[in-house]
Formats: structure tokens, C-alpha cells, sequence
């Protein structure tokens, strides 16, 4: 019988396991054995509903963070993997912030709005169908990214909001011994708005360490008409400098779709762009505009690299250009354009520890999707 943390999929699944599966909720909050629904109705925050009732029943099932205040969610000694989180919050999902720290590192490898994290950054919702990422109706993000640690996990939300908001949340984990080779999950959050003249978006900084990047998600709002994703996606390994190993003829090909993701180039009975959910790669979000308020086309898009992880040996870098066409010097000729479009991303690897500290998050205002008030 195997005594160490498996992770698991369809191949393993019979096998038995010493590990022991725990689970935090507000109604356990520490993930304890037998430790579920012990609160009393008079001190839960589903009192005026439980209260006929009493103990045992449906007492806590949710928690409020006020205005700017961070909760923490779960802290875990290992050794141990998260498995699953499911997260369920009102409010503004980019002013909800989601910080991960391992092994007692004073900063987090997680820090990263809710929404982005769950591949819904555009404050609307939209289904995804994936191995690591799930989102289902109404609010159910889900993530399936495998979290190994070797002596501790802290997991905190911060409300850098205006208002209060109310957070449904489970965090289900294994406990177990873990292989002396393993890496620790991280995610990072950037946005350029606008990406600069001249300049390219960072979707990751360069990290040092042993590791390999797992996932890229983009929030794309063009400023302009036309096509908008000739941009390259580009990688940087190991001491690369001016020109990166590995690098994509565009982005709608780093996604795995192909001709602006416009049915038209292939289909009789399609025409334009066309929402996709998978396993491995999406465009879950095609937000049009709608000739009065909602006055630029958004895009939602995601790639991991689970089938193919991108192994770096002692650093890692990667950058996407702002790219389409303009006219040439006849109407049958195009040269390429650089735009200025509201570009956001979170890139997810995983890697040794210690590692860096991140980047400093945008302030409140620069995190926010500016939407209508009528």
C-alpha cells in the first residue's frame, strides 16, 4: 500500500493510499477530524436560517470580509497537496485577492484576483471546461492545480474593494509524505493598460529557480478595429537574453485556434469569432460591444501546458506582443501594426523554493474593470 501522496487521474484511481483526506470549510474551519458542523447557531453566520434547527445543521456556511481586510482561508501543516478549491465570492472578482504562501515563506507564490485565477477576469461570467480550471454556473470556480507542500501552506483573501463581501469556500487536501523532488505551484498577475509604444506585456518577469511553466490566461480588450492577435508568444530559458528559445507565430496559435478564431476562413455556415472550452486551451469569453455602453470587444482566453510543461533549468521569462495590420502602400498590402490594447494575464509554473518575491500588485483602481453605471 502506497504511503505517499498521489496525484491523482483516471490511472491511479484504484490504487489504495495511507494518505488521509481533510477539508476546510467555514463550517471546519481547520480541516479537523470530526471537526465539521460543530458551531452553535447563535454564533454562525447563517443564524436567522439555522436557528430552528440547532447545531449540526447549516450553520456557517459562509464568511463576510469586510473592506479591506485579509482573511485567512486555510493554514495546513505538512506534508500535503491541495487538491481542490472552490471559491465562490459577491462582489468585484478583481478586488477580491487570493494569496498563496508555502513553507513559511514570507511572501506569497500566489497573489492573483479570484477572477483571473479562475480564468473569468472580465467581471462576467462564462463556463469553463477544463482539466485544471473550472467554472460552472453561477459562480463556481473551481481549481483542480495540484499544490504539493513539504511543511506548510497559508491561503488568504484580501477585500481591496469598497464594500463588504460574502465568500462560499472548500479547500480539500491529502496528507502524506511527498517526494523529495517536488515543486511548488506559483501564479502571477500583471496588466498593461495600455501596453506601451515600444514595449511588449510581461506575462511572467524573469523567476529564477529549477521548475516549468504550466499556464498562461489572457483578458484581451482591443482598442482599435480590425484583427488584434499577430503578437507572438515568447519564452525565455536558462540565460536567454535578447532572443527567446521558444517562440509562437501568434496568438490565436499559442491558443491553439488558427485564423483570428473567425469560422468565416473555414465554414459555409459560420461567420466571426467563436467561444471555445477544452481540456488543454479555451476562448470561454467573447464579450461584443453593444453599439451604446459596452464600447470594446473583450476576449477571454487560456493555455496550459499540462500536456507539455515548459521545463526551465535556472530561470524563465515570457512576453506577448500587441500586434495587428494596418494598410500598406496598396489595398492588397498589409504590414504589421503595434497596438495599445488592455492587456491582463496570469502565468502559473511551478518551481523551487525560496523563491522571488512578486512583482507588486496594481492598486485597486488599476486592477478594476471599468464598466457602465447606466
Amino acid at each position: 500500500m502506497n504511503s505517499s501522496i498521489m496525484f491523482s487521474h483516471m490511472g491511479n484511481l484504484a490504487n489504495l493510499s495511507d494518505t488521509q483526506t481533510r477539508s476546510i470549510t467555514p463550517e471546519n474551519p481547520d480541516g479537523a477530524k470530526a471537526g465539521g458542523a460543530r458551531l452553535e447557531p447563535k454564533d454562525g453566520t447563517a443564524y436567522e436560517s439555522s436557528k430552528d434547527l440547532g447545531r449540526g445543521w447549516k450553520v456557517n456556511p459562509f464568511i463576510h470580509i469586510k473592506r479591506d481586510e485579509v482573511i485567512t482561508i486555510a493554514e495546513i501543516d505538512g506534508p500535503g497537496n491541495i487538491q481542490h478549491i472552490w471559491l465562490t465570492p459577491t462582489g468585484h472578482w478583481r478586488h477580491a485577492i487570493i494569496r498563496i504562501y508555502w513553507d513559511h515563506q514570507e511572501h506569497p507564490s500566489v497573489e492573483c484576483p479570484i477572477g483571473d485565477f479562475f480564468a473569468n477576469g472580465w467581471q462576467d461570467y462564462a463556463q469553463v471546461n477544463s482539466l485544471a480550471i473550472n467554472v460552472n454556473p453561477g459562480s463556481g470556480l473551481n481549481s483542480f492545480w495540484p499544490m504539493p507542500f513539504q511543511k506548510h501552506c497559508r491561503i488568504t483573501i484580501e477585500n481591496v474593494g469598497w464594500e463588504d463581501i460574502r465568500l462560499y469556500y472548500q479547500v480539500t487536501y491529502a496528507l502524506g509524505k511527498l517526494s523529495q523532488d517536488i515543486a511548488y505551484f506559483h501564479a502571477y498577475f500583471n496588466r498593461s493598460n495600455p501596453v506601451l509604444k515600444g514595449d511588449v506585456h510581461h506575462i511572467l518577469p524573469q523567476m529564477q529557480g529549477q521548475g516549468h511553466f504550466v499556464g498562461t490566461y489572457i483578458c484581451w480588450q482591443v482598442n482599435h478595429d480590425g484583427w488584434w492577435g499577430e503578437g507572438e508568444v515568447k519564452f525565455y530559458l536558462d540565460g536567454d537574453e535578447e532572443f527567446p528559445t521558444i517562440c509562437g507565430t501568434g496568438l490565436e496559435d499559442y491558443f491553439l485556434g488558427s485564423y483570428n478564431f473567425d469560422a468565416t476562413f473555414c465554414s459555409r455556415t459560420l461567420r466571426g469569432y467563436q467561444a471555445y472550452t477544452g481540456p488543454y486551451t479555451g476562448m470561454p469569453q467573447v464579450i461584443r460591444p453593444d453599439g451604446e455602453y459596452k464600447s470594446n470587444q473583450r476576449f477571454g482566453m487560456y493555455r496550459w501546458h499540462i500536456a507539455d510543461p515548459i521545463r526551465f533549468q535556472k530561470d524563465v521569462k515570457a512576453t506577448v506582443q500587441s500586434l495587428g495590420w494596418r494598410r500598406g502602400e496598396n489595398e492588397q498590402q498589409l504590414r504589421y501594426a503595434q497596438l495599445q490594447d488592455d492587456v491582463s494575464s496570469v502565468a502559473f509554473w511551478y518551481q523551487t523554493l525560496p523563491g522571488q518575491v512578486l512583482p507588486k500588485l496594481q492598486h485597486r483602481d488599476e486592477l478594476e474593470i471599468i464598466e457602465s453605471s447606466i
